[in-house]
């Protein structure tokens, strides 16, 4: 699959569609509590991106099973919602979901703490998502895909944290997963020159210990294979010829 590059009639769209998404996450952080199981923020988010007018995109996307992707503490993404999980005070918890709205995809994620966290757990949530920040000041027209990985490379790397190889950030559009591929750590080469209409989603997935992950019987749920908590900061965001437009911010 090609590199899309959108027009202002498809950015209008992709604009729309990811404004509706970060409404709902919005409502599910306002949400989040100890108690409630990932049952019970899954049922809530895909009440939320349907009452917005928009299908959940990861509902049966290659069998997923459910709207919202949630993963607690040392689990990095595509947690299976349950309602025998309960979040406990001091968790942190990671939500990962998007929707489609005119046959325009949105996607991003965010990690929360549960009630009152720890400092290791607040750093480690709060570094994620500079991470992020550090790496789309590269995502301009006439820099390359490799300088975003560089720089969330650089930032990462001075606290002694995992970044994990195994799963990477891509292009979005009319499709959930479109090329290019963005991995979050430093390549050897410098990847294709971006250009102003590209939309990226971005998503650093950051581990407190080592970068190992592994996935679990359900084939979907991915651990830190060290058992060290795991963060994840997600935005889509539009490339422009000036500094780049982050289209799921609330």
């Amino acid at each position: 699959m090609a590199v899309t590059i959108k027009s202002e009639r498809e950015i209008a769209l992709m604009r729309e569609s990811c404004k509706r998404l970060a409404d709902v996450f919005y409502n599910m952080e306002k949400a989040v509590e100890p108690g409630m199981s990932t049952a019970d923020i899954n049922a809530l988010g895909e009440k939320l991106i349907r009452g917005h007018g928009g299908t959940p995109n990861f509902l049966h996307y290659n069998g997923y099973p459910a709207s919202i992707c949630v993963s607690v503490n040392d689990e990095v993404v595509h947690g299976i919602p349950r309602k025998d999980h309960i979040l406990q005070e001091g968790d942190i918890v990671s939500l990962d979901a998007g929707l489609i709205y005119k046959g325009y995809h949105s996607d991003m994620a965010r990690t929360f703490g549960v009630g009152q966290i720890s400092e290791d757990a607040k750093l480690l949530i709060e570094r994620t998502r500079q991470s992020f920040f550090d790496g789309i000041k590269m995502a301009k027209a006439g820099n390359h895909l490799f300088d975003i990985s560089a720089a969330i490379d650089d930032y990462v790397s001075g606290f002694g944290y995992g970044i994990v190889q195994d799963l990477v950030g891509h292009g979005i559009g009319t499709s959930l997963h479109e090329d290019p591929q963005i991995p979050n750590f430093a390549q050897r080469r410098r990847g294709l020159r971006l250009q102003a209409g590209m939309t990226l989603a971005i998503e650093p997935m950051i581990n407190m210990g080592r970068a190992d992950v592994e996935w679990m019987d359900d084939d979907w749920t991915v651990v830190t294979a060290d058992g060290s908590w795991s963060a994840h900061y997600e935005n889509t965001i539009l490339v422009t010829e000036g500094e780049p437009e982050i289209l799921t911010l609330y």
